[in-house]
């Protein structure tokens, strides 16, 4: 049984708690969160002339915003419960069980109308943002060198490299065969960008998969050095015999 002298310090305690949140939420306007949008807080008109970044900064401000001032509304919304339960006689008592709930865990939380055992946070919230069942399939998967869970759309592999490619922390001295070149220092940087086969960048058709043609640039000839240095036809092995005469020449 709580005392009266236990009783009217937790009193005391959760008026003076009450009074310092309402305080609080009146000189910050509830987190400027009465305003229609996030410029009025910060005196902008639009988003116009503003970069993505310093708008995404505000937006994740805004949100901070949201979840404090919900913190702060659910706190006060408990103490109202804990001073409506002293004023019914029923503080101090688990409102699920009825058993008397301990003086330490009244001064450690004040404002719990729940036992230990009953206690309403007793479950650990295992719910996920809608978006990582869309983005888990490509950007959850970080081994870069399992290649049975290969993604043809814009991976974590994909994501890294994008970024690497722009410089590192690493320098050539980091590795056991240093590359030639700053730009061959993360990961697959030879990987083709936008085409898988080299010949991809020269060879074409039509809008119906016809008149197959190649146009001869830079990359056409670079491509035909390459193989007439290795002595084959192809970068991926050479041709099944049944299919080198087509791309022979004829011997006639």
């Amino acid at each position: 049984m709580l005392t009266n002298k236990q009783l009217s310090e937790l009193r005391t305690q959760l008026l003076q708690n009450k009074n310092e949140i309402e305080n609080r939420l009146k000189q910050n306007n509830h987190y400027d969160l009465n305003k229609g949008h996030a410029h009025e807080s910060v005196g902008e008109l639009s988003s116009y002339d503003n970069h993505p970044g310093d708008e995404g900064t505000e937006l994740y401000e805004r949100e901070k915003d949201i979840a404090l001032n919900e913190h702060s509304e659910y706190e006060l919304t408990n103490i109202n419960h804990a001073l409506h339960a002293m004023s019914n006689g029923t503080y101090g008592k688990c409102a699920k069980c009825g058993k008397e709930i301990s003086v330490e865990r009244l001064e450690a939380i004040p404002t719990t109308l729940y036992c230990k055992e009953h206690s309403l946070d007793q479950s650990i919230s295992h719910d996920r943002p809608a978006e990582e069942r869309v983005l888990l399939s490509s950007l959850g998967n970080f081994d870069f060198n399992d290649e049975r869970n290969e993604h043809v759309e814009f991976d974590a592999e994909d994501s890294w490299q994008a970024v690497a490619e722009w410089g590192t922390s690493e320098s050539p001295s980091d590795f056991m065969n240093p590359p030639d070149h700053y730009n061959d220092m993360y990961i697959e940087s030879d990987e083709n960008i936008g085409y898988v086969e080299d010949f991809e960048n020269f060879v074409g058709n039509d809008m119906y998969g016809k008149n197959t043609r190649f146009y001869p640039n830079t990359k056409y000839d670079e491509y035909s050095e390459s193989l007439d240095e290795e002595g084959i036809m192809t970068t991926f092995g050479d041709l099944p015999a049944y299919e080198h005469d087509p791309y022979v020449e004829d011997r006639e």
